[in-house]
């Protein structure tokens, strides 16, 4: 529960190192009153000195990354996966790419460099750049998996980076079997010039050892595919080409009106840029008073000192300087399991240094490894008996997660008293009210869900694609909206911006699908709740009751998004899975809106509904009872969102889940229902997809006209026949 009102907004723009570590202390210890931002485009932020480790194959891909949703999680911090494109420092506000500007009243920049060549052509389409790391990583891996007897590797830039990537490049092929070209295209006459003598020489005979041949004096003129041509005249033949050169300031910085030194950041000994709003570290930056290379080191160092005067300058205290090492401590890696060290011109090498920079690399990434567990208010010494049941094991969901079981709904519909006006069709227990009209009929539903992330703008988002749901379930066309929304504890200004965020991003939803927002009721509470009361017209609608014996049972969504959304709260950790990863593929699945597959399945289906808070078997079940049908559900069929099993495997699931179960006990039954994917299926969906009753004969051209509108996860996940209304579990169809 929040005490004190959010007053300030504080938006830490780009994951890069710097802000992880703020991140991390700032969780340990946070400024009350702060509203925490983070904005980044990816849910991950790589850690570049593993980078090499991971080319060579000494790491796997969820070791080098920083999961940034797990982190912000940790830092009580909103997460806006967009990428900044400028600032408007008069309205004092960040320009992005996907969203309206994002107000703020303190800022940080930590967003990296480039090192691409954008100006030479052909690159942009025929190499691949070494930043963004992420991306680079994955195209490696699918080149390696590709298997080439004699690979041709070109590397553009003869930097340290340059030379541990052409290295670590010919390691992997060779410990894969392949025979390597390997050619490092240096502009330089000298490779490494900055380095002492000892160290250029120990590199060049691990180049050689390697099998890597350095062309200096070098500089690419255009790209083809497979051929990099050189100013000289050369032509290269390559079947993966890396930049590591050309690397430059992000473009949009010469527009922000900010002292720049070389396109960077210029910043004054308190890591303060021209303007003492805005603050500035790592790679973006340039330190005035102290100029450095770029390094990890130096942004790793700045971290508690950038704190430390992001606090000072919320609070009006006194900033604090920032004063670099003169020198650090270089560990070049070297390919295979060996490294060499240059400091103050003296050089070292061997399998010792790999041992020290890997303990060094792995201590750094421990820190957001490891959290502490979320954990409930602790019982006082005293309570009544059944308190600590009630609690439950799991922290409270949110979304759909957070709704009431099914067998309490049940006995409280049924006891509500039969509506006495002769234009209400249908009231509790379909997805819909449903009224006549004289044209038609009218359907009204509300919803409303406990805020599961801090960014209101998504949430709204989500909450309005979720409450058209079931209009879009029933076949009609959504008509107007109200919205219920209650606010946490904010200052006037920042409730005035929350407002707007919500607001405009429900409107921009409810306009899509073609209703007004007419109005609404806001009030103050202990959290964010968003809601809306939907209405929707149709000529005729399509109910929960109507499945007929023979039909197949069409899903239009994978599950999982309790589940993930649940790991996520919990900042689970899996060894192989990225969990901000599967959290950002579950909320780009539930961001699609239903529209486009009530059009194509309503004018068929015999029955649909939405699969929301009692998850597949609970929506499932309601829709064999109303129809007096028995469902065969083939498990394997059943499309899943990316990690939701694994996570369910290790133990998550939402607090709901256990209810759903309950639920169903005695009416669903069948091999694999004790398997993680079984368990799924009482899994609570939030923005869940439509399932629906359809005749056989039209299954598959519906999907494939539902894969043709982009509901790629659409699958037929079942068959209805006769019998007492419950769920078998089978194996679907050999041949099917």
């Amino acid at each position: 529960m929040q005490d004190l009102p959010l007053v300030k907004d504080l938006v830490l723009i780009g994951g890069g190192h710097t802000h992880a570590l703020v991140l991390r202390m700032w969780a340990m210890k946070p400024l009350p009153g702060v509203r925490l931002t983070l904005i980044n485009p990816d849910p991950v932020a790589p850690y570049t000195g593993m980078l090499p480790g991971l080319i060579a194959g000494h790491y796997r891909r969820d070791e080098i990354l920083i999961d940034l949703v797990r982190l912000a999680r940790f830092a009580g911090a909103r997460l806006i996966l967009d990428r900044a494109t400028g600032l408007n420092r008069a309205a004092q506000t960040i320009l992005l790419q996907d969203r309206p500007p994002l107000p703020y009243d303190l800022a940080s920049l930590d967003i990296g460099i480039t090192s691409d060549l954008p100006d030479l052509p052909g690159f942009p389409e025929n190499t691949m750049s070494a930043k963004p790391l992420g991306a680079y990583a994955r195209v490696w891996e699918a080149f390696v998996a590709r298997s080439l007897p004699t690979p041709r590797i070109v590397v553009i830039g003869g930097g340290i980076g340059g030379v541990e990537l052409a290295l670590a490049s010919a390691h992997r092929l060779r410990q894969s079997g392949a025979q390597p070209q390997v050619t490092l295209v240096d502009r330089g006459r000298q490779l490494l010039p900055q380095m002492s003598t000892k160290s250029r020489r120990g590199l060049q005979t691990a180049l050689t050892a390697q099998g890597v041949e350095v062309l200096n004096a070098a500089s690419p003129a255009r790209a083809e595919r497979g051929l990099i041509f050189l100013k000289d005249g050369r032509t290269l033949t390559s079947d993966f080409t890396l930049t590591v050169a050309g690397a430059r300031p992000q473009a949009w910085l010469a527009e922000t009106g900010l002292v720049l030194h070389d396109g960077y950041v210029r910043t004054d000994a308190n890591l303060c840029s021209s303007d003492p709003l805005i603050f500035a570290a790592g790679d973006c930056a340039h330190l005035s008073h102290a100029p450095r290379p770029k390094a990890g080191v130096f942004a790793v160092r700045a971290a508690p000192v950038l704190l430390a005067n992001l606090r000072a300058s919320l609070t009006g205290q006194k900033l604090r300087a920032f004063q670099p090492q003169k020198d650090y401590l270089k560990l070049i890696s070297l390919g295979g399991q060996a490294a060499l060290a240059d400091k103050w011109g003296l050089r070292a090498g061997g399998p010792w240094l790999w041992r020290l920079k890997d303990r060094i690399d792995r201590t750094f990434m421990a820190k957001f490894a490891d959290f502490p567990a979320m954990s409930g208010p602790a019982l006082p010494a005293l309570a009544v008996q059944g308190l600590s049941e009630a609690m439950g094991d799991k922290p409270l969901c949110g979304g759909c997660g957070a709704k009431v079981g099914a067998q309490g709904l049940s006995a409280m519909v049924a006891a509500l008293p039969q509506s006495r006006h002769p234009e209400v069709l249908a009231g509790p227990g379909d997805d819909a009210a449903i009224l006549r009209t004289a044209t038609g009929v009218q359907v009204l539903t509300t919803d409303h869900l406990r805020a599961f992330t801090c960014d209101p703008r998504l949430m709204a988002r989500l909450t309005a694609i979720h409450a058209l749901g079931d209009i879009w379930a029933m076949g009609a066309d959504p008509q107007v909206a109200l919205a219920q929304i209650i606010l946490p504890r904010l200052s006037a200004e920042l409730q005035s911006r929350t407002l707007a965020d919500i607001m405009t991003a429900a409107a921009e939803v409810f306009t899509a699908a073609g209703a007004d927002v007419v109005g609404g009721h806001t009030s103050q509470g202990a959290e964010l709740t968003v809601g809306f009361t939907v209405t929707g017209t149709a000529a005729q609608v399509t109910t929960k009751g109507g499945a007929r014996p023979g039909d197949a049972l069409i899903l239009t969504k994978a599950i999982g998004s309790g589940t993930i959304l649940a790991a996520e709260m919990a900042m689970a950790r899996l060894p192989g899975l990225i969990l901000g990863e599967a959290v950002a593929a579950c909320l780009a699945h539930m961001l699609r809106p239903l529209a486009q597959a009530s059009r194509v399945l309503a004018p068929q289906a015999h029955a649909m509904t939405d699969v929301t808070g009692f998850g597949l078997a609970g929506h499932l079940f309601e829709m064999m009872h109303a129809s007096a049908t028995r469902a065969h559900l083939w498990l394997d069929r059943i499309p899943l969102m990316s990690g939701a099993e694994a996570l369910t495997a290790a133990g998550e699931h939402s607090s709901l889940a256990p209810a759903n179960r309950a639920a169903l006990l005695g009416r669903i039954r069948g091999a694999g229902l004790t398997t993680p994917r079984g368990a799924l299926l009482f899994d609570p969906q939030t923005c869940g997809g439509l399932l629906a009753s359809v005749p056989q004969r039209l299954a598959t051209d519906l999907i494939a006209q539902l894969q043709a509108v982009g509901d790629t996860s659409a699958a037929i996940v079942g068959q209805v026949t006769t019998g007492p209304a419950e769920i078998i579990l089978a194996a679907s169809p050999t041949g099917d």
